[in-house]
């Protein structure tokens, strides 16, 4: 009997926090979009994806010119992986990979063939 109204106002419990959880949502959404906060995390959020690393930047980065060969710029890249794996620098190792994928994509555009 005491097991049976433990587990029914444990039950109404939760329905009783879930709603309160659900309402202060509500109000803090209302208050966000009172206060303009939620049009500046969208425009932030807008801001960080357009910053996309250009062909001269991913270049300096490998450390190749414009007429080095797709070889080469993927030998490159193997090494500057590898050796930031080894190290530990995951964010060097994001940005040599973002150069690698940036340069694949201006390779392709120029109607050079597809990478390998």
């Amino acid at each position: 009997m005491a097991a049976k109204i433990l587990a029914n106002l444990i039950v109404m419990g939760s329905g009783i926090l879930a709603r309160a959880v659900v309402q202060a949502y509500r109000q803090a959404l209302a208050n966000a979009s009172k206060s303009g906060v939620a049009q500046e995390t969208l425009q932030n959020a807008a801001r960080r994806a357009s910053k996309v690393m250009t062909e001269q930047e991913a270049r300096q980065i490998l450390g190749v010119s414009e007429e080095t060969a797709w070889e080469e710029i993927m030998k490159k890249y193997d090494v500057l992986f590898e050796r930031n794996a080894k190290n530990g620098s995951f964010y060097l190792q994001s940005k040599v990979h973002k150069a690698k994928e940036c340069l694949e994509a201006a390779h392709q555009g120029k109607g050079e063939g597809t990478p390998s």
